[in-house]
């Protein structure tokens, strides 16, 4: 019994070494596999390491956020907001809305007729007009669809949800005012830069400077996430006109008026604050609509009281006068032989409606005698008329700053012939503008201190001077204030309860062949009140097609109604009317 047990354990016992050995060759390769694991493992991470934390490795983390945000982050514009024009009291000119503009990447639309359809049917637009624009842009990657839609008609386009249509914000330039101070203020294109007027002589203060923003994007180009601000938009700087917008809208429309009554082709009037020489008004005709420019034509364009030239006649007299002043020789008595109604120069005579006798240097200007004027110059060096008009301005840019102004012309002639001489005494062989010659008269107005004239109200660094003597400048003035009385020429530019101080000029135009008979130019020059100027204006109206086309006729009765318009809205208080100042009732004479 015990041998069969002992040979039983004996025989056991291979089995049991058998079983060691398997067991650990089962625990080294589980200890095998378990380091091979690890060592992947580590392999792993060193890997992941090397290419997202080591840096300057060619595929190294850098190089894969570089590619990852290349393809999904982008810089998008802020744009900036274009600063304000307003008119001297806030009233706003120029103001810019924010309007949507949607656009395309033609290689991410799928151009079917699903699509096209849709889209131009949101857009307004013809799926043909919509198809072939899609065919011309094929190879880019921008195309605008439609820009400057209200912001609801954007949404209605994005609410489709179709691939590769987006939208960006924009802003709109809108002129509330539209043609009334359309001359002056001037437009902006469709990318907002300043292309007439002051939007585009302050185009830099205006238009301020665009900002950009992160943002990322998906496969299909929609910003799912603001990524954070590069730079803020800085908003443009605001304008502040001189002109008191209620004057503008008065000064249009009496010129409008005036206008169709005389058939004239264009004209200008402009409105002169005394005591600063800012603009209170400037108008012209005709003149255009900047919010719908679709059929403007150039001559539309001009704001012609700045760019249009033209010679001043008769009311370049009251300088002349003042020249002969200021020489000694003269003095507001002396007088002058008009007999017998006209005089002949070399190659010319100057003749006078009538024979006017022997008159006085104010009678002169109540009558606008053309001979005791040329009478009057001829005894003066043509130099000494010359530099008064230089003085008072004429020659040279009123310093507006306005695109395209124009200087005129002043003569310096080494030698001047008598007839040119002559000429030169009363406008002629010269040229202005309106505005200068409305900043000449504010010289008058201001007792010989110039003033340049300024289109921005509270402008810095305007500098005055005294050009003439004031006792003298204020003789010729009182001289200016008969022209609108009852014998003057001007007496339709009288006022109720304010005197009024100016003068007339009915000036030939050129024509092909000379100086044509039956074109004219009609001006009014003057201020008011006479005795204490508060405003200047000049109208000045171009070839009026009527019987009427004096400037005591045309234009002194656009003068009466802006001059007093403009005087009760300053609130200047009205003088007491004797009876030499009765207004002129009725039309024109």
């Amino acid at each position: 019994m015990n041998k069969k047990v002992t040979t039983s354990k004996r025989k056991q016992a291979p089995a049991k070494g058998k079983g060691l050995a398997i067991a650990m060759l089962a625990k080294w390769r589980f200890h095998f596999t378990v380091a091979v694991i690890a060592l992947l493992l580590l392999a792993l991470m060193w890997h992941l390491a090397f290419l997202q934390v080591v840096p300057g490795n060619e595929r190294g983390y850098e190089f894969l956020q570089g590619q990852g945000n290349a393809r999904t982050i982008r810089h998008e514009t802020i744009n900036a907001y274009r600063g304000l024009i307003t008119d001297r009291n806030g009233e706003p000119l120029a103001v810019s809305s924010p309007v949507t503009s949607v656009w395309a990447n033609p290689k991410l639309f799928k151009n079917d007729d699903g699509q096209l359809r849709a889209v131009a049917k949101a857009l307004g637009l013809k799926q043909s007009e919509l198809a072939a624009k899609f065919d011309r842009f094929a190879n880019k990657e921008f195309m605008y669809l439609k820009r400057h839609l209200p912001p609801h008609k954007a949404e209605a386009v994005m609410a489709l949800d179709v691939d590769g249509v987006y939208a960006t914000t924009e802003y709109q330039r809108f002129y509330p005012a539209a043609e009334v101070a359309s001359h002056l203020v001037g437009f902006v294109d469709v990318e907002g830069k300043g292309q007439e007027g002051l939007e585009l002589a302050y185009d830099h203060w205006l238009k301020g400077e665009a900002g950009a923003k992160r943002v990322i994007k998906d496969l299909k180009g929609r910003v799912i996430k603001d990524a954070g601000l590069i730079r803020a938009a800085q908003s443009g700087k605001d304008v502040r006109l001189s002109i008191d917008l209620r004057l503008q809208y008065m000064a249009h429309r009496e010129l409008k008026t005036a206008l169709k009554a005389y058939k004239a082709k264009s004209g200008s009037v402009v409105i002169l604050d005394v005591a600063s020489s800012e603009v209170l008004a400037m108008v012209n005709q005709p003149s255009y609509n900047p919010n719908n420019r679709s059929k403007i034509k150039a001559k539309q364009l001009r704001n012609r009281a700045l760019t249009d030239q033209y010679e001043p006649g008769s009311t370049m007299k009251p300088l002349t006068i003042l020249a002969a002043l200021e020489t000694g020789k003269f003095s507001k008595d002396t007088v002058i032989d008009t007999n017998p109604g006209y005089v002949r120069v070399p190659g010319k005579t100057f003749v006078d409606p009538v024979n006017y006798g022997e008159i006085n240097l104010e009678r002169i200007l109540t009558k606008s005698s053309q001979v005791g004027i040329v009478k009057l110059a001829l005894q003066m060096e043509p130099e000494t008329i010359r530099d008064i008009y230089q003085r008072f301005g004429l020659g040279a840019v009123t310093g507006t700053g306005f695109p395209g102004e124009r200087t005129g012309t002043l003569p310096n002639r080494p030698k001047w012939h008598v007839t040119e001489h002559a000429n030169f005494s009363f406008g002629y062989g010269m040229s202005l503008t309106a505005a200068q010659l409305a900043q000449a008269y504010n010289v008058i107005a201001n007792d010989g201190t110039f003033r340049p004239v300024s289109i921005l109200h509270h402008q810095e660094g305007v500098e005055s001077h005294q050009v003439a003597d004031p006792a003298l400048v204020k003789q010729v003035r009182k001289m200016l204030s008969t022209v609108p009385e009852k014998e003057g020429t001007g007496k339709l530019a009288q006022i109720t309860d304010y005197p009024v101080a100016g003068k007339t000029g009915t000036v030939h135009k050129l024509g092909s062949k000379g100086y044509a008979e039956n074109r004219y130019m009609s001006l009014f020059a003057g201020m008011a009140p006479a005795d204490a100027p508060e405003v200047v204006a000049v109208v000045m109206i171009n070839e009026p097609g009527t019987q009427a086309y004096s400037g005591g006729k045309v234009a002194a009765p656009v003068f009466s109604r802006v001059a007093e318009s403009a005087l009760r809205l300053l609130r200047v208080p009205p003088r007491i009317s004797d009876s030499s100042q009765v207004a002129m009732v009725g039309g024109v004479q």
